[in-house]
């Protein structure tokens, strides 16, 4: 038997479940091994599950999309890529009734697309294509030999329909163009990191929460089950053994009824599978059996080695450890969920992981808050009489993700848009899909790693400040909406009427004054154009700040982490008492145009006193001029007062800015003994 050695290998998908054991075994156990993960951070990706190799020099991560030709072409050039592990795909069977057409863009033309670049580069000797078992359809009740690797295909949900539309063209690339391609097909895995619209982990988090546990029809359907770290080792047993040409089945013979599954999770929680155990509709075409004949996979040398109960433990375990890995998972554990695709990811797949994310390529920084792909529906713990049901963009954005947090604290129902700002037809699809009552658009081009980008990017920058807020404030309109616009306050700049230290800020009716930055200059153009709207609210937000200090876009953040700052006092916004505001706003249908920022200013000085004294008596810092200033920037800084009164007279309660920072910021990260 002929033994294969890669060099540099590219994995798609591998922030998913399945694809981060690979890697990460493959990661740690061959250091002479180059692997270039690939994923594009989709709701069911998790940048975290990479952790265990994010500080190997044999690795690379890389956010992008298999659809995408150019950056697949891009990479298996750049990084001399001579394997292909493809794991990417849309994989949930319930979504698949529901959103059918991202399976086929995902699962089969995503498929195409890495073939295709396969083919023009001519430098890939393995080609290994992930199927599942469920392209061979429903096994007979009583039928005791599992499906082989020649058996018919046989699909019966548009899920599987992709897999075995996606393994079509793999073996025909294989005939047609001689591309040395594999294929596996696995029977069900569980096991740590897996996503909880599956069916054991949902079960383990609903348990965790001591909620019903749901189970589709009766329960009498029977899977098997395989532990990842074993399938782990079925792909590394597949790329080093396996035959060109070849197909691989990766499972099984021990199968256990979706309600035994169910009742072995109770007894490891203790709790009463009778009173847990619910039964709910069945979905549309619930195969009864997917029974694997494995033999083949066994002659190259491999064997399952977790037994049930084992795996079933150190899953839990993992869990248990790990209740917040995914963060909102809400609209997962109902018992029919609809997680809509997602790309670009979400704030939570960054948590503890954004560090070693923007290093990787210039294919890898994150996504614009405009690209807001997208739609999570969040309703749990809502009221179902609720009045209120928020549509909000800029879901990857910061204060579109407090936003989603906030709605998810006061119980009101909400959506993320999918629609980008400039395309019409997608947002007058999810007004019609979400029914919003209100519309928030925290959606915007700032910049990465800051406005100095737009400089250099002028026609994308007004594609979405300009054309797509108007764009979305006139589709509210036609719609009867109300649209809370987040805007900005750096379209204002110190002068002979408004002099640093006077007191005297700009008020709301004001002329913008400044345009030192193309990004200012394309906010204030929005802003008076969007006067013509009756129906929009604009909150001009300034420099903001929160309470998570880890936040790379926390105003406070930024300043701690530079060698000089500037010592200008400056209006800003304390997002963790005025977002709360927005939303009380939206409720009294407020419109036009707000400075939504504290009142009074505080200087950069004047902040990192504060740092010093609540969090590291140890900081230092130094300052330098707006000219020493000028030398390292590509585009001026917006400095000035905005008068917050008009906000003040709605929200007596509102706190200065000074009060908020104590309040709302340094009080609860004081970590010194003052």
């Amino acid at each position: 038997m002929s033994t294969y050695t890669p060099k540099n290998i590219l994995i798609t998908g591998a922030a998913g479940f399945i694809a981060c054991h690979v890697a990460n075994r493959l990661v740690r156990s061959y250091p002479d091994y180059k692997i270039v993960v690939l994923d594009k951070l989709d709701y069911c990706s998790n940048l975290k599950n990479l952790i265990p190799s994010r500080s190997s020099p044999n690795f690379k991560f890389v956010k992008g999309d298999i659809a995408s030709a150019d950056l697949v072409n891009y990479l298996l050039i750049t990084e001399s890529i001579d394997t292909i592990m493809h794991f990417a795909a849309q994989t949930h069977v319930d979504n698949s009734f529901g959103n059918s057409f991202e399976f086929t863009k995902n699962n089969i033309y995503g498929t195409h697309v890495l073939l295709e670049a396969c083919k023009v580069t001519g430098q890939i000797r393995r080609f290994i294509h992930v199927s599942t078992d469920e392209v061979y359809g429903e096994t007979d009740e009583d039928a005791v030999v599992g499906n082989h690797e020649a058996s018919q295909l046989l699909p019966t949900n548009p899920y599987s329909a992709t897999k075995a539309g996606a393994e079509m063209l793999v073996m025909a690339y294989g005939r047609s163009y001689g591309l040395p391609v594999i294929t596996t097909r696995g029977n069900n895995v569980y096991g740590p990191n897996q996503f909880p619209e599956k069916l054991i982990p949902k079960f383990i988090l609903l348990a965790m929460r001591g909620k019903p546990l749901p189970i589709h029809g009766d329960g009498c359907n029977v899977r098997s089950y395989l532990y990842c770290e074993d399938v782990a080792e079925a792909f590394e047993v597949v790329l080093h053994k396996g035959e060109v040409g070849h197909v691989y089945n990766i499972g099984t013979t021990k199968e256990r009824r979706v309600i035994d599954v169910a009742k072995d999770i109770c007894k490891l929680f203790n709790i009463d599978a009778e009173k847990s155990i619910q039964f709910v509709e069945n979905r549309p075409f619930n195969d009864q059996r997917y029974f694997l004949d494995d033999q083949k996979l066994k002659n190259l040398g491999w064997s399952e080695r977790t037994m049930w109960e084992e795996g079933l433990k150190k899953t839990i375990e993992w869990y248990t450890n790990n209740p917040d890995w995914w963060g909102d998972v809400s609209g997962a554990l109902l018992p029919h969920p609809r997680m809509l695709m997602m790309p670009g990811g979400i704030e939570r797949n960054l948590d503890g992981a954004d560090k070693y994310d923007s290093g990787s390529t210039e294919f890898s920084g994150k996504s614009n808050e405009t690209q807001t792909a997208a739609t999570a529906s969040k309703t749990s713990n809502v009221p179902q009489k609720s009045p209120f049901k928020f549509l909000i963009y800029g879901r990857t954005g910061w204060i579109g993700g407090l936003l989603g947090k906030l709605c998810e604290k006061q119980g009101i129902p909400y959506e993320y848009g999918r629609g980008r700002l400039e395309d019409r037809s997608k947002l007058l699809a999810d007004i019609n899909a979400v029914k919003p009552t209100h519309v928030f658009n925290a959606a915007g081009v700032t910049g990465r790693p800051n406005v100095d980008w737009c400089e250099s990017h002028k026609p994308e920058t007004i594609r979405t400040n300009v054309a797509g807020t108007l764009n979305l404030a006139d589709v509210c309109r036609e719609h009867g909406l109300l649209m809370m616009n987040f805007a900005t306050g750096c379209i204002f700049e110190y002068d002979a009427a408004h002099p640093e230290g006077s007191g005297i800020g700009f008020k709301e009716e004001d002329t913008p004054n400044f345009a030192g930055s193309f990004y200012s200059k394309t906010k204030a153009m929005v802003e008076e154009l969007l006067k013509n709207y009756d129906n929009v609210c604009t909150l001009r937000v300034r420099m903001p700040i929160s309470s998570d200090l880890s936040n790379p876009r926390n105003f406070i953040t930024k300043i701690s982490r530079y060698n000089k700052v500037v010592n200008i006092p400056n209006s800003m916004t304390i997002l963790d008492e005025l977002l709360p505001i927005s939303i009380e706003m939206a409720k009294r249908n407020l419109k036009g145009i707000w400075n939504f920022t504290n009142p009074g200013v505080v200087s950069h000085n004047e902040i990192l006193e504060m740092y010093k004294k609540y969090i590291n008596p140890a900081f230092t810092w130094a300052n330098f001029t707006l000219e020493e200033q000028a030398k390292v920037i590509v585009a001026a800084r917006s400095n000035n007062e905005m008068d917050a009164s008009k906000l003040k007279k709605e929200f007596p309660e509102l706190l200065p800015i000074k009060e908020s920072l104590i309040k709302y910021v340094f009080e609860p990260n004081k970590k010194t003994s003052t």
